[in-house]
């Protein structure tokens, strides 16, 4: 196994950094799924199509690592039918993720299609490098967070501006949980039951989802 890769105070050297730590709790741990927000295309077995990044190379390097704070499922996914991840990066805990080394217009890009806006412009990371966060809208995914720094570049991620006790628990999907899972468990740091347990106790998943439900979804 691997250990999670540690993650230091502050924002990085660079104010502009031409690349980025993008770290992801959700379904894009899973290389097969954020493959579609990089180099286009429709998600198999849901309507979402993607228009994909400039710069469609996938990840340099994937590497696991562990944030402040908690995973929660909350609103409804129009591409899984379930509840989507949220980081509540103000409550006690610790996410487990993958943070993907990616030039910062490709983070961008895939920023926007989160969003639900249109990919091709970069953007302006001034305000979450030195903040800490930046909230771009009101809606999901819509705030940056910039959790600290790896090898001298920033860790961003991106999530909603309310926290886990805000919003009404929303279970996930068996499809999403299997991304999020099985991502999880192939960034190495993590072994099946420690995956398992982590996403069931989730705010959302738990109460719906067990642990030996997900282990069974991530043998498949």
């Amino acid at each position: 196994m691997l250990d999670a890769h540690p993650i230091g105070p502050g924002a990085g050297s660079d104010s502009a950094p031409q690349w980025v730590w993008y770290t992801a709790y959700g379904s894009n741990t899973h290389l097969d799924r954020l493959a579609y927000y990089i180099k286009g295309g429709r998600l198999p077995g849901t309507d979402a199509v993607y228009p994909g990044c400039r710069d469609r190379r996938m990840p340099s390097r994937s590497v696991p690592v562990e944030l402040d704070g908690a995973l929660y499922f909350a609103t409804e996914s129009p591409v899984w039918g379930g509840g989507r991840a949220f980081y509540d990066r103000h409550a006690e805990g610790r996410v487990h993720a993958r943070a993907h080394l990616l030039p910062a217009a490709q983070f961008a890009d895939i920023a926007a299609q989160e969003m639900g806006r249109s990919p091709g412009a970069d953007l302006d990371l001034s305000e979450v490098l030195t903040s800490g966060v930046a909230e771009l809208g009101s809606g999901r995914y819509e705030t940056l967070v910039c959790a600290g720094q790896m090898e001298g570049l920033p860790v961003l991620t991106f999530t909603a501006p309310w926290g886990a006790d805000e919003v009404t628990p929303v279970a996930p999907s068996r499809a999403y949980v299997r991304f999020i899972a099985s991502g999880l468990l192939a960034a190495g740091a993590w072994d099946v039951d420690t995956v398992a347990a982590y996403v069931a106790s989730a705010r959302g998943a738990a109460g719906h989802w067990t642990e030996r439900a997900v282990r069974a979804l991530i043998s498949q």
